[in-house]
């Protein structure tokens, strides 16, 4: 089992910046492959960032492409995302998520999942 406890979510403006925060627990982080995803009201969950075990490989979502970078550190069982230049519609909650196979958008895949921290941008 893994615990996944997501941070650093808030109310910014159009354009700044959050860097949040994935904190595994009850499962080795190096084991899994980790992802974000998010959720707007009203709107199914979609894929935003992913990394592989190592960190060597990532994924990004078309809409987060050159805005949001996604790292780890294995040795503090920790994933990020960091977010630029953010826009009203990168309002949701965002969620973590692990898995034990490679790189995957789907969320079906995923096995492990956090509680979500609420992103708010406002125009």
């Amino acid at each position: 089992q893994a615990q996944l406890v997501e941070s650093g979510g808030g109310l910014v403006q159009a354009g700044g910046s959050l860097r949040l925060s994935c904190a595994a627990s009850g499962r080795a982080l190096t084991s899994s492959t980790m992802a974000w995803f998010r959720q707007a009201p009203g709107k199914e969950r979609e894929f935003v960032a992913s990394i592989s075990r190592n960190g060597a490989v990532t994924g990004y979502g078309d809409s987060v492409k050159g805005r949001f970078s996604i790292s780890r550190a294995n040795a503090r069982n920790t994933v990020y995302l960091q977010m630029n230049s953010l826009k009203p519609e990168d309002t949701a909650v965002y969620y973590c998520a692990a898995r034990s196979g490679p790189l995957d958008t789907t969320i079906r895949q995923y096995t492990y999942w956090g509680q979500g921290t609420q992103v708010t941008v406002s125009s």
